[in-house]
């Protein structure tokens, strides 16, 4: 880089004295070979006076003569110099206010991003594996894990079997949550009775977000809907938070062992009845499909054999039937447009940002 220029010349001539146009060397050049070149040679290339590798002669004024090579040379590594020293400042400025920064954090701030950050995104597939198959070489007690939707695939089942079987050698416990629906799918059945007594599942009309917890030390949750990001999580307020709303679930869920409890209403069954209490609150049937874990397909052929049970013409008259006979409470517990704060004190199980799966089983 060179020296500024201003005027005429660093409008037309944009470079420093590094770099010449090739107006501007072809005069410099003569001038250095002959000693001197006349003023009127430098009217085209006013950046030679600029940035004074010209200047008068001082015995005629009308003559220029030329800034030695030497001059120059010494004068552009001066300005380099410079540059560099005060890029080098701004670059110490910089390391010592983030270092200062990372200071209010306490200690766990200057950890690595794999041992100590309180929240990590991971993009793509390969990092989020990554991530998981660490957090299962670390883990030495127990996992939780929700896992929304509703049948399980088979090779939704495979992705994390070889996890699953890793934490079971190791004597790890794992508490699986997964909706009503999900009972139905024989390869749920067939994973559960691979694992054994390590794998203790229950099920819940709805469930909350896909979530993984470790050794209550580190959590995934899904970070978008397409299942291509999820957030690492081991900051203790959110861990803590996270593990109390896996327990009030908990709690509040069916050992997949036992029977789904019979609902109030003879000919209505344990999934209409949740679909009422959806219902009741207004929801459409796409919205009702997801939280449940079924397809809207089926939802709807359910809500057709619902109407008929009760004798609706209408989804108008249905929603005053469900009302009438008291199906706006699901059987796991209180109505679902009560406030989670009314149904489970202190932290409450509200829905986990993101749509996706950090991994499947």
């Amino acid at each position: 880089m060179g020296w500024a220029m201003a005027g005429h010349g660093a409008e037309e001539h944009p470079h420093g004295a590094d770099r010449l146009c090739e107006a501007g060397d072809r005069v410099y050049s003569r001038a250095v070979r002959r000693g001197r070149v006349p003023r009127g040679d430098a009217g085209p290339v006013p950046c030679l006076l600029e940035l004074a590798l010209l200047h008068p002669d001082p015995d005629d004024m009308d003559w220029l003569v030329p800034t030695s090579p030497q001059e120059v040379m010494t004068r552009l590594l001066h300005g380099l110099y410079d540059e560099v020293s005060a890029g080098q400042r701004r670059m110490g400025s910089a390391v010592a206010a983030f270092e200062w920064y990372a200071g209010l954090g306490g200690p766990a701030s200057g950890a690595g991003a794999g041992e100590g950050a309180a929240i990590r995104v991971l993009d793509g597939a390969s990092r989020i594996q990554a991530a998981l198959d660490q957090a299962t070489e670390a883990c030495t007690t127990e996992v939780l894990t929700v896992q929304p939707g509703g049948i399980r695939r088979e090779h939704e089942l495979s992705e994390g079997l070889h996890r699953a079987l890793e934490l079971r050698g190791r004597g790890v416990r794992m508490r699986d949550l997964y909706n009503h629906v999900a009972r139905h799918g024989q390869g749920l059945l067939n994973y559960l009775e691979l694992m054994g007594e390590a794998v203790e599942a229950r099920t819940l009309d709805e469930v909350i977000d896909r979530l993984i917890l470790f050794d209550r030390t580190v959590a995934f949750i899904p970070a978008n809907s397409d299942r291509t990001m999820a957030l690492e999580l081991r900051h203790p307020a959110l861990i803590a938070y996270l593990s109390t709303v896996f327990e009030r679930l908990w709690r509040l869920a069916i050992p997949l062992t036992a029977a789904l409890p019979d609902t109030r209403i003879e000919g209505i069954s344990h999934r209409e009845q949740s679909i009422a209490a959806l219902l009741a609150e207004g929801h459409q049937d796409a919205v009702i499909a997801e939280r449940l874990g079924i397809s809207v397909r089926t939802c709807r052929a359910h809500i057709a054999r619902l109407s008929e049970t009760l004798g609706a013409a209408s989804r108008t008259q249905l929603g005053v039937r469900i009302a009438q006979v008291g199906l706006d409470c699901p059987v796991d517990g209180a109505p679902l447009s009560v406030p989670l704060p009314d149904r489970l004190p202190g932290p409450v199980p509200g829905s986990v940002p993101g749509q996706g799966s950090p991994t499947g089983r």
